[in-house]
């Protein structure tokens, strides 16, 4: 799968459209996702929303786990909020760790500007027998 074609299947994701998530890079096992940060995105701290960050670490681990053209669906997912943002961008980059067999293993970084972590998550996914 490439950007463009991720980018098209992707769209029909409607919860990470609604956040204004954006695909830049994409490749087999691989995605780099974006949000620009805005007040719909704030927490009652007024600091970016845990939920706002998984959604977009759990689109770039979608589109990587995806990107083989077979359907693979979160079986187990783990974050852990590393620093608060409240202003930016931040930057979801899924690798896979090893080529994937049944079941395939991802990191994402969400990191901001300068490169800081913010949180760090991974997902296990299940392929399914059907292409995606």
């Amino acid at each position: 799968m490439n950007t463009e074609q991720a980018r098209e299947i992707f769209a029909r994701d409607r919860y990470a459209a609604l956040t204004g998530i954006e695909i830049d890079e994409a490749a087999p096992g691989y995605c780099r996702a974006h949000l620009v940060l805005e007040d719909k995105h704030m927490n009652g701290a007024n600091v970016v929303q845990g939920g706002a960050i998984f959604t977009l670490a759990d689109l770039a681990f979608a589109v990587a786990s995806n990107s083989h053209g077979q359907l693979a669906l979160a079986i187990n997912v783990n974050i852990s909020f590393l620093q608060s943002k409240k202003t930016g961008t931040l930057f979801a980059t899924a690798r896979e760790v090893k080529e994937p067999g049944r079941i395939g293993a991802y990191d994402v970084l969400v990191t901001d500007e300068q490169d800081d972590v913010i949180a760090r998550f991974n997902g296990l996914a299940y392929r399914k027998k059907e292409p995606f």
